[in-house]
């Protein structure tokens, strides 16, 4: 299966990559094609709404910046994992840059399945981020929900915090 991950994190070594690093290790070693972008890094701008990518653009945006990138992956992907840090009770802003440009290419086509891995400073922060992943991603791709994970303070310094993505990767089928 490939596996496309976006992590929309600036930070490289934050608990969001850490998450990202043990799920896609149980899942290399279960066989499955890795594939992680990180979003926190790209320079991508939000959606303009100018309708290009469905009227001349047969679904390819106008705008042509770092998202360029992502577009051909999410096409070769079964499997989509979004994982981000809570800022102000949602996903980074990069993040959300990224599920806004889907709308140029709709439902790609092998896309089947998802899961959300989201790290934040207090347990009370996920409502925005866990309504854009149940109404973009459930609800309009109907795709099939693998989990939600997340880690909070300081859960992700216990020894095994890790160790249920690297047994959720593994579990993939």
């Amino acid at each position: 299966m490939n596996i496309l991950i976006l992590n929309g994190s600036p930070r490289k070594n934050g608990v969001t990559s850490k998450m990202i690093e043990a799920f896609a290790s149980g899942a290399k070693e279960n066989g499955h094609d890795i594939k992680v972008i990180q979003v926190g890094d790209k320079k991508i701008a939000g959606c303009m709404a100018c309708e290009y990518c469905h009227t001349r653009g047969n679904g390819h945006c106008i705008q042509q910046d770092e998202m360029q990138e992502i577009y051909p992956e999410l096409e070769k992907a079964d499997m989509i994992v979004i994982g981000s840090p809570i800022y102000y009770h949602n996903m980074t802003g990069q993040m959300q840059c990224v599920i806004n440009r889907t709308y140029a290419v709709g439902i790609p086509g092998n896309l089947k399945k998802c899961a959300i891995f989201l790290a934040s400073g207090s347990p009370d922060m996920y409502d925005g981020a866990l309504f854009e992943y149940r109404n973009t991603f459930l609800r309009y791709m109907k795709l099939e929900d693998m989990g939600i994970f997340t880690l909070c303070g300081e859960e992700s310094r216990e020894p095994d915090a890790f160790e249920r993505l690297r047994s959720f990767g593994r579990s993939i089928k």
